[in-house]
């Protein structure tokens, strides 16, 4: 793998805009992580393919119509006051049909929707770069502003109502930014690429970091670094970015699970061994008194 490849004029501005959203993405996963509602990713990203797709047909940026798709949602269920993963699914649910009908009647056909589901990261424009921009410059300061009053939320759930708080500003508010980064990097990233984006790196760090900030730290690592290896994986192979990083981030989820595996793989073998203060397999060995 060439790592001039990443600066190459012809895979600079898709390098670019990935990257942006790489650094985003896992971010906004860490706080719908802390919030149980990781699944909003997919329930999103399904609601911004399907509104990709419609806003292809009728001659529009892909964008535009993820993003409109994916706002709706958000604020339908920021509004109705919805917790939990039961609106997002049906907005999977919602999303993958209008996805497929949308599909079989226009005339562009399944070519497009196997794109957004699969990512068309190779031909991100300046269109794509000036939403991935715009996204970065927007989520800087709102998670700023976001993240405490959704940490107290999460934290201590009783503040807000015992203080009288206008919590629906904050809640609202991610709603509509999740919204945004998944309509953006659907129509970039794909449907998977994006959700995987946004579930894994959050997942590991949740794992593994000590605290609240070392967690950000850790998800927006392995979401850049996942992306940066995939890109160039994907080109050395002339393979199809979405799965190649869906891929990769699998195989760092593997990574974060081994030394679990192998910690309960020991155990069973000293167990299995008769190891001291354990009874062996079919025998009347007692474990001593402490």
């Amino acid at each position: 793998m060439d790592p001039a490849m990443l600066i190459d004029p012809l895979f600079r501005v898709p390098f670019a805009t990935g990257l942006l959203l790489a650094c985003v993405l896992p971010l906004i996963g860490a706080l719908l992580m802390l919030r149980e509602e990781w699944l909003a990713a997919l329930g999103l990203a399904h609601l911004a393919a399907a509104g990709a797709l419609l806003s292809l047909a009728a001659g529009a940026p892909a964008v535009a119509g993820g993003l409109l798709a994916a706002l709706g949602g958000g604020a339908v269920k920021g509004l109705v006051g919805a917790r939990g993963n039961a609106a997002y699914a049906f907005m999977i649910l919602g999303g993958w049909s209008a996805l497929l009908l949308i599909a079989a009647n226009t005339a562009i056909g399944d070519s497009l929707g196997h794109a957004l589901v699969e990512g068309q990261l190779y031909f991100a424009g300046r269109t794509d770069l000036a939403a991935a921009i715009a996204l970065a410059l927007v989520a800087a300061p709102a998670l700023a502003w976001l993240m405490p009053r959704l940490l107290r939320a999460r934290l201590f759930p009783r503040d807000e109502a015992a203080n009288a708080l206008p919590a629906h500003r904050w809640h609202l508010g991610f709603d509509l930014l999740a919204a945004t980064a998944m309509a953006v990097g659907t129509a970039t990233l794909g449907l998977m690429g994006a959700f995987a984006l946004v579930f894994v790196p959050a997942w590991a760090a949740f794992r593994l970091a000590s605290g609240w900030r070392a967690t950000l730290t850790l998800s927006a690592a392995v979401g850049v670094v996942g992306f940066v290896a995939a890109f160039q994986l994907a080109l050395a192979l002339d393979q199809p970015f979405g799965p190649v990083l869906v891929g990769v981030l699998l195989a760092t989820a593997g990574s974060v699970l081994l030394p679990d595996l192998l910690r309960a793989r020991a155990r069973s073998a000293r167990v299995d061994a008769g190891a001291p203060g354990w009874p062996k397999p079919g025998g009347s060995q007692v474990r001593p008194p402490p």
